[in-house]
């Protein structure tokens, strides 16, 4: 059955430039100038597929008919047309529901690429599809409505920013949005921003011509022409340097990049899906990131919760994990015991589902007679858990601590050390550098405490 779009503009030129691009992709097309009219042909047409309207018309403007179309509950995508770095008003009809946008002047290939994509979705089973490698497990509240908000976040081409702790499933998240939306057939490019060199951040991005700098040696596309017509995941947004941030910023807006070297523009269509575990707005206040990048990538913004905040779920993680690994050993998973069971559930976990992995996975390795005990988790104690300190009359400093220490001070002072580290290295993804700095320790001291906790596998 041929798929039909409605263009509503009040300029009768780009009115018909649209009709007659749209109509060569062999889909039938009604064309409006007028709010009033478009909702008309929306009541009369309730199986039109796609909606292409001006932001500004003569009795209204194209965020009503965004919002018409939401709150009728019509399954229409809509697209909008803006004026030429008309950023809020873009946003704005994305937060309204808007499929997705295009600057005037309109390029006829960035308009076919959204057409195609915005098609798809009538084609897609809203169902949550989490059939594949990248799951979401877990069936407390805070975790259903995780997947519901994946859903709809796919129909969608709106920027998502992603904020959670370390570990908490971030990438998981975006990986799941993406393979629910209409570009689940195109790339899923992943980058962890705060793991380039800044030096090369441009050319990882943007790619280069050959001879452009010292040690170009050849034509090389970057991360953007990579995720043509998938997803760019910008994990650790954060650490990108300033400067550039700005040329970022300018990639997304005009959908075109150009490589190191070259005068000529690259359009590409990539969905912008970005996380890091710091608080953004706090870095925005500081001035350690861009305010304008950030309204331009925090369209949306979903929450991943820490492990800790939904306890109840552990056993289920964990018995899927000793599942995965009994099928990649091909032996029978092992067993956790009650005892290891309570154990986990009433840990802290600051590395979260990551770090629950990894316990899992060094425990099936240790334990014996295919059964986990508490020991085989080797659980770091929690210093958080401690009672504060609390001084006698004599000032002399009393506490739980000291209770522990009573006979081996050196080891009860290691585990708190080991926890530490094991924190710092959780709260900057595994890099030494970063966490010997958060720690105020030299590298040298902090990779010699590395190798005597045995924390440097």
């Amino acid at each position: 059955m041929q798929q039909t779009v409605l263009i509503i503009d009040d300029e009768p030129d780009i009115r018909e430039l649209l009709d007659i691009t749209i109509s060569r992709m062999g889909l039938n097309t009604i064309a409006v100038g007028n709010v009033s009219d478009a909702i008309q042909a929306l009541e009369a047409h309730p199986d039109i597929n796609l909606c292409l309207t001006d932001i500004k018309l003569p009795d209204g403007s194209g965020l009503e008919i965004v919002r018409y179309i939401q709150a009728a509950s019509i399954c229409t995508a809509v697209a909008v047309l803006t004026a030429y770095g008309s950023t809020e008003i873009a946003v704005e009809a994305l937060k309204a529901g808007a499929f997705d946008f295009i600057n005037k002047p309109v390029s006829v290939e960035q308009l076919r690429n959204l057409v195609k994509s915005a098609l798809k979705l009538g084609r897609r089973d809203t169902q949550f599809d989490g059939s594949s490698n990248t799951r979401l497990l877990g069936e407390t509240a805070s975790i259903v409505t995780l997947r519901e908000q994946i859903i709809k976040l796919s129909r969608s081409q709106a920027p998502v920013y992603i904020s959670g702790e370390s570990g908490s499933g971030k990438e998981v998240v975006a990986r799941l949005i993406h393979a629910n939306g209409p570009r689940s057939d195109a790339p899923f490019v992943p980058v962890n921003c705060g793991a380039i060199p800044s030096e090369l951040v441009e050319s990882e991005f943007f790619g280069h011509t050959k001879g452009s700098f010292t040690g170009a040696y050849d034509h090389k596309e970057g991360l953007f022409e990579a995720a043509n017509g998938g997803t760019l995941f910008l994990d650790e947004v954060a650490d990108l340097p300033l400067n550039m941030q700005v040329k970022l910023l300018r990639a997304i807006q005009e959908k075109a990049v150009r490589r190191i070297g070259s005068n000529q523009e690259i359009a590409v269509d990539v969905r912008i899906l970005s996380a890091t575990h710091r608080d953004l707005a706090q870095a925005v206040a500081a001035e350690h990131f861009r305010s304008d990048l950030f309204y331009r990538i925090n369209v949306i913004e979903v929450h991943v919760p820490s492990l800790r905040d939904r306890s109840s779920d552990i056993p289920l993680l964990a018995n899927f994990m000793l599942d995965k690994i009994g099928r990649e050993w091909e032996l029978s998973p092992p067993k956790l015991s009650d005892m290891a069971l309570t154990a986990l559930c009433e840990y802290h976990f600051p590395g979260n589902v990551r770090e629950l992995e990894n316990i899992i996975e060094r425990a099936a390795t240790l334990c014996e007679n295919n059964t986990i005990m508490p020991d085989d988790l080797s659980l770091p104690s929690s210093p958080q858990k401690t009672k504060p300190k609390e001084s006698t009359e004599e000032g002399i400093t009393s506490s739980s601590h000291m209770d522990a220490a009573k006979g081996d001070m050196e080891s009860y002072l290691a585990t708190i050390e080991t926890q530490i580290i094991s924190e710092a290295l959780e709260a900057n993804r595994w890099n030494k550098t970063e966490s010997a700095k958060m720690l105020g320790v030299t590298f040298r001291q902090f990779r010699y405490k590395l190798k005597k906790y045995k924390l440097d596998d």
